[in-house]
């Protein structure tokens, strides 16, 4: 090759990487939406790890105020975190069996 098309070649992938580059921030816009929401739930999290307290007081008072409801929810609670750990089981033996 030569000089003069090397620097041909050269324009071409500056061109073509500037163009990505476009096109890569434009899709890119399309995520902060999502993604601020997921460091908002993140951060949320964050926040009650270090403060259980918060939550634990507002358990006991529905516990208090309403205990049927609050029965309730625990039986809810209680069958979903079952469901979950079942299927989380299920899913390793599967996994594991390939």
């Amino acid at each position: 090759m030569s000089n003069e098309d090397l620097l041909i070649r050269q324009q071409r992938l500056l061109a073509q990487s500037a163009q990505l580059r476009g096109s890569l921030a434009s899709q890119a816009q399309l995520l902060s939406k999502p993604l601020a929401l997921a460091d908002k739930l993140q951060s949320g999290l964050l926040w009650l790890y270090q403060h259980p307290q918060w939550p634990v007081a507002i358990v006991c008072a529905l516990a208090v105020l309403r205990p049927r409801r609050a029965v309730a929810w625990a039986t809810r609670l209680w069958w979903g975190w079952n469901s979950f750990r079942r299927l989380q089981k299920w899913i390793e033996s599967a996994l594991s069996s390939r």
